[in-house]
């Protein structure tokens, strides 16, 4: 598998889990897949109890992607994660293994008021 076709499956996983296609969303992953969430100290094993995870939780989510980056077996999303309209940025950090998904692990961060003291040398971005 190329670095074309994993991020094109990417792309695909991304755009199913803006859509709440919980089928087309979990196609990426390997049976024996491993999800770890490292703030919340969870580990989910198995494609069908990381889908089960995600259909189980009831707030309105949209995802927004500001990169992919990666090349071989190791790819990274940053994106931003809504979630009933309160952003949170997320990182995605995937291993593949023989073409699917074998382990992600996700990091989530709120947002924060910029620093004050160092107002004078930074560019507002959006």
């Amino acid at each position: 598998m190329d670095d074309r076709v994993r991020l094109t499956a990417l792309q695909r996983h991304w755009d199913a889990s803006d859509a709440n296609d919980f089928e087309v969303e979990h196609d990426i992953y390997r049976e024996d897949a491993v999800l770890d969430y490292p703030q919340s100290g969870e580990r989910i094993r198995g494609r069908g109890n990381i889908q089960e995870s995600r259909f189980v939780q009831p707030n309105k989510k949209r995802f927004t992607i500001r990169r992919i980056v990666g090349a071989g077996d190791l790819w990274v999303t940053e994106f931003v994660l809504t979630y009933d309209g309160a952003p949170s940025y997320a990182v995605s950090i995937m291993e593949f293994r023989e073409g699917l998904v074998a382990h992600e692990t996700q990091y989530f961060c709120d947002p924060f008021d910029p620093g004050s003291l160092r107002a004078h040398l930074v560019e507002r971005v959006s």
